[in-house]
């Protein structure tokens, strides 16, 4: 069969998933994008109605199709509160495909996503050999949240303000964990992802002292390699699978009672979308992918559906700390009470509802990279919302949420503090 047919019936079957669609519009009330933006085009209904008409917008001008179908955060919003039950994450993110495979991805997300992302040696030296030299690049930005930035890369970077690399990554603080299971207790897999290992060690660091504080034994070898939601996301569906295939790998005894991930994104992407793409290694592959998306769990959900963590009557004069969802967490994981659960478990802090607490922050991964502009103007609206509680600390379950929200509130110099959930009830049992 020749690549057009091929490319052909993979049209077809995206126009049969979409005639769902009502047109109903309800999508517009929680789409981010649509309400930066109020252009029909950018909400899920617009873009539907382009995927329809796939064929011929991609002949025309695909370019131009690739960048429409970029201009989308895939929060999941959309999806979450779709009376026909569209499926439209999946739809959005098989389209990007398509429209990849037929003009081609750009070579250095190759590189990215291929390569760097998907052979942990290199991307783990790259970085080893990048954290000492970034000093002669990033200034420190002389906010509450520590960030760094590079005015003399403006041009290339944006006015970004982000967190640094740390100076010695996850993975080489532990070297290759491999603990026994203690008599009668629980061990897990714990994959950090690349940012917990490279940037928020602290988080990752907080996650594994909390796991030993409770006699849970850890398997975490150093070569994991990117879960793969950058590269889908960004239309190559080649590079996820090849990451995939190193980290399924490295699982595949399956000698731990839980896979657990403090990143919601992770967490979504090896439970929901692992198993899926296994199907283009093979039967095997796919099998083992099924096994173990049963067993992951996000490690709030863990800690208080399993190592049973309950809330604490909080103390009087308690810090004041609001809560963000993660999209991912939230929408496509139902998972919502636990970490506020782990939040209240330190007595020590008072946790004060933010409003829209479960509407995006505007990072969207790669988004970020691509329509930085964009995704500035949506973590405004999400910081005004945090900053409006009066809290000192915005707590969430995803580090790229908090790179999201350390940028835009140290533009706008707050003193609000940003943690992930673990931190905190690390902190609460004097581990930090």
């Amino acid at each position: 069969m020749s690549d057009l047919q091929k490319l052909a019936r993979r049209l077809l079957a995206l126009e049969d998933r979409i005639a769902a669609c009502m047109k109903c519009g309800l999508c517009q009330a929680v789409c981010p994008m649509f309400g930066a933006t109020m252009m029909e085009a950018d909400v899920a209904r617009g873009k539907l109605a382009l995927i329809d008409n796939l064929a011929h917008e991609m002949f025309n001008d695909p370019e131009a199709l690739a960048d429409k179908l970029g201009r989308c955060l895939l929060c999941g919003s959309c999806e979450a509160n779709c009376p026909s039950g569209v499926k439209i994450m999946e739809v959005f993110m098989e389209a990007r495909e398509i429209v990849y495979a037929y003009i081609g991805l750009h070579p250095l997300k190759k590189i990215i996503f291929r390569t760097l992302l998907a052979t942990p040696t290199v991307f783990n030296l790259a970085m080893r050999v990048g954290a000492p030299m970034q000093g002669l690049i990033f200034r420190k930005s002389k906010d509450a949240q520590g960030t760094v930035c590079a005015p003399l890369l403006n041009f290339m970077l944006g006015d970004r303000h982000i967190h640094a690399l740390a100076k010695k990554p996850l993975h080489a603080m532990y070297g290759d964990l491999d603990e026994p299971r203690q008599m009668g207790g629980l061990r897990v897999a714990f994959f950090p992802g690349c940012v917990a290992d490279k940037m928020y060690t602290r988080m990752g660091d907080a996650c594994i002292r909390v796991l030993h504080h409770h006699g849970v034994a850890i398997y975490m070898p150093s070569g994991f390699a990117c879960c793969g939601i950058p590269a889908l996301s960004s239309g190559d569906a080649k590079g996820m699978v090849k990451e995939m295939k190193i980290n399924l790998a490295l699982l595949e005894d399956m000698s731990f009672d839980y896979l657990l991930t403090p990143c919601g994104s992770c967490t979504s992407t090896i439970k929901e979308l692992w198993p899926r793409y296994a199907e283009r290694l093979g039967a095997i592959e796919k099998g083992l992918a099924q096994r173990l998306a049963a067993r992951t769990m996000d490690i709030n959900e863990f800690l208080v559906k399993v190592i049973g963590v309950k809330p604490a009557e909080t103390k009087p004069n308690a810090r004041k700390v609001t809560y963000h969802d993660s999209c991912h967490l939230k929408k496509a994981l139902g998972v919502a009470q636990e970490p506020r659960d782990v939040i209240r478990s330190n007595p020590y802090l008072q946790l004060v509802e933010m409003k829209e607490a479960d509407r995006c922050c505007g990072c969207g991964g790669s988004f970020n990279l691509f329509h930085y502009d964009l995704s500035r103007q949506i973590g405004q609206r999400k910081r005004d919302n945090a900053v409006a509680t009066g809290a000192e600390i915005v707590a969430m379950g995803c580090p790229a949420c908090m790179m999201q929200f350390e940028d835009v509130l140290s533009h706008n110099e707050d003193a609000m503090q940003v943690k992930h959930t673990i931190e905190l009830y690390a902190e609460s049992l004097n581990l930090m």
